[in-house]
């Protein structure tokens, strides 16, 4: 059976690094980014990459369709028996769609929900330090901050009901986080 693991945190929060490197450091362990996919997407130059693009570069949510398809193949296509996708849920309509799909699939378990926090003040310093042309800007920032954090609250409840919900403080440095998330993983695999 499959592992999995969800990081989850405003943008800036650093959960991308911080999963990353656990992967790096842990042959069993595979990481992927649904931003980091979909925008693959949009490198590729499909139909499809040139829908994406359109949310993206507005800092709008992927349609829940697009999304949960790219997590589902990623789960299935994983090469090891643990996995941590960090970017989504990002909505509830989005959680309702992977919820669903973790019910019907026996092969895999979704062992804990991890919130990397920080605040405003440190997302938006670490976002806009970014160098990724239309996502430097202060609307786009902005907009999808309000995107992604309005539903966090709901989304936390919900795990937080089932117990799975863990949180790590992101205004720590990169290493501390990483052995502290990667600790935590280790303790339920």
């Amino acid at each position: 059976m499959k592992k999995l693991f969800l990081i989850i945190g405003a943008p800036g929060s650093g959960k991308t690094t911080d999963a990353e490197l656990i992967a790096k450091q842990n042959s069993g362990v595979t990481h992927y980014s649904t931003g980091d996919m979909l925008r693959a997407e949009v490198a590729s130059g499909s139909t499809l990459g040139t829908e994406i693009e359109s949310y993206i570069s507005k800092g709008l949510i992927v349609p829940i369709k697009i999304a949960i398809e790219t997590i589902v193949n990623a789960i299935k296509n994983a090469p090891t028996p643990v996995i941590i996708i960090d970017g989504y849920p990002r909505s509830m309509e989005q959680l309702g769609a992977l919820d669903d799909y973790l019910a019907a699939d026996l092969s895999l378990e979704l062992c804990s929900v991890i919130e990397v926090y920080v605040s405003e003040d440190t997302a938006k310093e670490r976002v806009l330090g970014r160098s990724r042309g239309e996502d430097d800007k202060v609307e786009v920032f902005n907009n999808r901050m309000k995107v992604y954090t309005e539903p966090l609250d709901a989304i936390k409840t919900f795990y937080s009901g089932k117990n799975l919900l863990h949180t790590i403080d992101g205004e720590r440095t990169i290493e501390e986080i990483v052995l502290e998330m990667e600790n935590f993983i280790k303790s339920k695999i």
